[in-house]
């Protein structure tokens, strides 16, 4: 079976996400055991509440260095909600600005909607090439989020393959949704609370564990 860590660094909503993946067939521990993370077919990072708190507890337990380590030895990471935001460069929460993991460039910053937080469920729009969104491409998922990436910056050459970003409207203001790229994949919304949906979701991710 395939093993899966969700990393827990004191971070909320880690039982639901352990369930959600058990549902979807993997064997799952919830632990911050650093050779547990390292050595685990997939690692999930979750992640709720605020982005500065959630670095914060990530570099304290020394997530940071595992989610590094691990890609650049292509094993996969799945990052979930914040688990996401905090992926990017920079976050920027009530005038304070948060270093982030700087996976990619960007800055997770407050929402332009007329109603905020973004809380309920809402389609995406998915790239062509998905695997994380085989066979639910067309499905609501769930959100519960203030904060987002709202302008892609990351740019490509003819050496490297532009990572697949799925997009998501609230309220007119477009932000990421979604990403895939290489063994680092990460969603704003949360999988484990999309249902039908979500839980194929999950499914596809662990079934590409499986190489």
């Amino acid at each position: 079976m395939t093993d899966v860590v969700v990393f827990d660094y004191g971070s909320g909503n880690t039982r639901s996400a352990v369930r959600a993946l058990e549902r979807a067939g993997a064997d799952v521990t919830l632990t911050s055991d650093r050779a547990a993370a390292m050595d685990c077919d997939g690692l999930v990072v979750p992640g709720v509440g605020a982005f500065r708190a959630c670095v914060e507890g990530l570099r304290a337990a020394k997530g940071h260095e595992i989610v590094g380590r691990r890609l650049a030895g292509g094993r996969p990471v799945l990052g979930i909600c914040v688990g996401m935001q905090v992926l990017f460069e920079h976050g920027v929460e009530h005038g304070v600005d948060t270093p982030g993991l700087d996976e990619w460039p960007g800055v997770v910053e407050r929402l332009q909607a007329p109603v905020v937080p973004h809380m309920g469920w809402n389609t995406v729009e998915v790239p062509e090439g998905t695997r994380l969104f085989d066979g639910v491409a067309g499905e609501r998922f769930y959100f519960v989020h203030s904060y987002g990436v709202r302008e892609w910056v990351l740019r490509t050459n003819d050496r490297t393959r532009a990572p697949l970003v799925t997009w998501a409207t609230h309220g007119g203001d477009r932000f990421v949704a979604a990403v895939e790229n290489g063994p680092l994949t990460a969603t704003q919304f949360h999988p484990e609370k999309s249902g039908d949906a979500g839980a194929a979701l999950l499914r596809n991710w662990v079934d590409s564990l499986k190489g």
